[in-house]
């Protein structure tokens, strides 16, 4: 008895808001295989019945595939194409395996040689950056920012001298937060896109520095899906470490700058990588110190 041969992965963008945002050929892929593994089953129904995908046809098998299972269906979706079935994998919204489940079923399918077909479509960090105006001859695109504030910060430090520009996924709750962050890190003068409610009708680009985007997202707290760019650097300066900087010496001018211990522990946070706590501590300490020096020569009597 001969073994049956291994089916075939698509992988398929779909649209990210406007429901004519399908290519042809993702419809035809759509109407042929036998399962569609979709991350939200709900959204691929509805696509499957407005473009009346299988009219007259056996229904496709659609099971769910999300960030909560995606290890344990991963298993069975291979298993479904080792018995030679042909599946589809689609998003909610855009393209598999981009800040979307995904990557892991690809992976798992080369190592089992199984064929895999990308059916291409739309993408909300490309859309945002073709329509941001910002240089997209170099871009690095970061995805969701951790929900950690350490951990975000270090992030953003280390993306200091990029010099390309930044694409980030977030969400409308937390990008008043993040556009903030992002100025403390990077500077404030830097420009940047907040980009929302792609390809709908009420899709809209601000535009401005950090620091204005920063106030306006906090006066005007946007809705819906959310894609923000930010200018490069445009510098080759190799980025401070904590190996490269004299952490004290720099508290200290940031003191004499008149800074206070939160933005001075915030910055080193960014440059330095190392714990807020630890480096506030000391910026307070540094502060206290110079504090009582100026107080103690304030007191001293003229000669």
């Amino acid at each position: 008895m001969s073994e049956s041969r291994p089916g075939k992965l698509f992988v398929v963008g779909t649209p990210i808001g406007n429901m004519d945002d399908i290519t042809i050929r993702a419809l035809r892929v759509l109407s042929s295989v036998e399962v569609i593994a979709a991350e939200d089953t709900r959204a691929a129904q509805h696509l499957l019945t407005h473009h009346q995908v299988r009219a007259g046809q056996p229904p496709a098998k659609v099971v769910s595939f999300f960030a909560g299972n995606e290890s344990q269906r991963t298993d069975e979706v291979i298993a479904m194409l080792l018995a030679g079935e042909t599946v589809a994998l689609i998003s909610e919204a855009g393209m598999p395996g981009v800040s979307d489940p995904g990557q892991r079923l690809v992976a798992a399918a080369h190592q089992h040689h199984i064929r895999v077909e990308v059916i291409p479509g739309p993408s909300a960090a490309l859309h945002a950056l073709v329509a941001s105006g910002l240089p997209s001859d170099r871009f690095l695109f970061v995805g969701f920012p951790p929900r950690s504030e350490g951990e975000r910060l270090r992030l953003f430090g280390s993306l200091r001298h990029e010099p390309g520009t930044l694409i980030f996924y977030e969400s409308p709750e937390r990008v008043a937060r993040t556009v903030a962050d992002l100025a403390q890190a990077l500077g404030d003068d830097r420009n940047a896109v907040v980009a929302r409610e792609l390809t709908k009708l009420f899709e809209e680009h601000r535009r401005g520095t950090l620091a204005k985007l920063a106030k306006n997202l906090v006066e005007q707290p946007p809705r819906g899906e959310i894609t923000l760019l930010v200018s490069g650097s445009g510098s080759t300066e190799v980025p401070l470490s904590a190996d490269s900087l004299d952490v004290e010496q720099e508290i200290r001018r940031r003191v004499t700058k008149g800074e206070s211990a939160k933005d001075i522990a915030t910055a080193l946070t960014v440059l330095t990588g190392q714990p807020r706590r630890k480096l506030y501590q000391l910026a307070l300490h540094i502060k206290d110190s110079s504090d009582a020096a100026t107080s103690r020569d304030a007191g001293v009597p003229g000669g």
